[in-house]
């Protein structure tokens, strides 16, 4: 199993409305590299859901991938805010996995509190200038972060 870390504004999608709908598509991924990450998941991976954009920024909970790599339908429908015009139902550079929750946290760990952990100085996410918003977790990266939680 590998482990990631996926971000959301909490106003997109957040770890409680996750909770509240079970699971849902992880979709509107525009950034190739994080797109290829998105491919690189298995079904059963776990992924830190990490709250972006917001007052409080940091890991809200875990959650797992319950449907490998598709193609991302909302790069087809006009009306979406993730649209892209260059894409057709032939060619679809895009892609989306289908999630489910499996814990929130009680309180978000932020990003502050991560910046200060000696053992996620590798994590990209504590690097200034980041902005990536799939990313790979190490073994030893999930268990640091799993013990500030």
């Amino acid at each position: 199993m590998a482990y990631w870390l996926m971000k959301s504004e909490p106003d997109e999608l957040s770890i409680e409305a996750l909770a509240r709908l079970g699971n849902t598509r992880w979709d509107g991924v525009r950034n190739y590299q994080a797109r290829n990450f998105l491919r690189a998941m298995s079904v059963g991976d776990e992924f830190f859901f990490y709250h972006s954009s917001c007052p409080q920024p940091g890991i809200a909970g875990i959650a797992r991938i319950r449907a490998a790599a598709y193609p991302d339908p909302t790069a087809l429908d006009p009306t979406s805010h993730y649209h892209d015009a260059k894409a057709s139902a032939e060619k679809n550079p895009w892609s989306a996995v289908d999630v489910e929750h499996v814990k929130t946290f009680r309180q978000v760990l932020g990003l502050g509190l991560l910046k200060q952990q000696a053992a996620l100085e590798e994590l990209p996410l504590v690097h200034k200038g980041s902005r990536l918003s799939v990313m790979p977790v190490s073994a030893e990266q999930w268990a640091a972060i799993l013990a500030l939680s």
